[in-house]
């Protein structure tokens, strides 16, 4: 019998030459776990973030470096007791208006969702009146309210009057202030609660109404609460534009933040600069805030709605720190 020249023949049992691995084989593939999974490339982000940290360098380097900021006159005014006083004012105001402005526009949505046409008519009427009116001029007119009407009474219209008031005394700044920002605010916050109102599902309504419950207890302990996850970041903005808002105050004589600094910058005119700086790293702080109050209340009214809650600033920070150490030590590994 022939064989093929360069083929080996084997006998009995004995495995085939192929089978029996060489000394010289290379080492086949390594197991899944030794293998290290490579990040898809993205050249593009990485240039994208070179560009933006170049220019946030930049414009850091020139806030530090321009002298014309002059952040000595900055340090010298940031706590001074004339900008604290303002600052307070700004406070009080903003406090005072947000709760009354979001108690009245509690009552507008309401009086725009009951079944009523006189309450529809009415609320829908100040709506549409104080979101079209400018706020500035809302307040200009309230300044000047007791040039229209010394007194204001209380009693049977074209009837006899119960309780006289003098105007002159009741409005004062603050009061002026209040009244002025809280009306404007309630026009659009009963929008927002509209909405939230709106968004709950019309089976939440069905299923209270089938249990037989109360319609006031309807609305605080079943349909309100899951109202505030949607009414709650729409009012926080609407709180940020009150807290700016309150600089118009300047122009009815009261004295806040806005105010304060307007005036130093009259009696001190070459520290216009700095002392704008003053007002805006103060409401940035105030509005800082809000927004971290913000997070937190959110977060209290996502239950129930959401299987997790969202992490917290400090669980991030853990988290990411724990990851890094991880792959620290499967880099270590490899």
């Amino acid at each position: 019998m022939s064989e093929s020249p360069g083929i080996a023949v084997s006998s009995g049992s004995a495995p085939p030459v192929e089978a029996i691995p060489r000394p010289d084989t290379p080492a086949g593939p390594k197991p899944l776990a030794a293998q290290r999974v490579l990040p898809l490339r993205r050249p593009g982000r990485w240039i994208i973030t070179a560009v933006v940290l170049v220019l946030v360098a930049q414009i850091t380097h020139g806030l530090v470096t321009n002298p014309f900021y002059q952040w000595d006159r900055f340090r010298y005014w940031f706590l001074r007791p004339t900008i604290l006083d303002g600052l307070i004012v700004t406070l009080e105001v903003t406090v005072l208006s947000a709760v009354l402005g979001l108690l009245g526009g509690i009552l507008i949505a309401l009086g725009r969702l009951s079944g009523n046409p006189v309450l529809r008519a009415v609320t829908w009427v100040y709506t549409w009146l104080f979101r079209s009116v400018p706020l500035i001029v809302l307040l200009i007119f309230l300044y000047n309210f007791s040039a229209l009407y010394k007194t204001v009474s209380l009693g049977v219209p074209f009837g006899p009057a119960f309780f006289t008031f003098d105007e002159s005394k009741l409005a004062t700044d603050m009061a002026v202030a209040v009244v002025g920002l809280s009306l404007n605010e309630a026009a659009y916050a009963s929008e927002v609660v509209r909405g939230g109102i709106l968004s709950v599902d019309q089976g939440q309504h069905e299923a209270a109404a089938a249990l037989g419950l109360p319609k006031g207890y309807q609305f605080t302990r079943i349909v309100f609460p899951q109202a505030l996850r949607s009414i709650t970041p729409n009012y926080v903005n609407q709180l940020i534009g009150l807290i700016k808002g309150t600089s118009l105050v300047f122009y009815v004589s009261l004295l806040d933040l806005f105010g304060s600094v307007q005036t130093m910058g009259s009696t001190y005119p070459g520290d216009i600069v700095p002392l704008l700086l003053v007002a805006t790293v103060w409401y940035l702080i105030l509005t800082s805030a809000v927004s971290v109050v913000q997070f937190y209340v959110e977060r209290y009214f996502a239950r129930g709605a959401t299987r997790t809650l969202p992490p917290t600033p400090l669980q991030k920070l853990r988290a990411g720190l724990r990851e890094l150490r991880e792959r620290a030590r499967r880099e270590a590994a490899v």
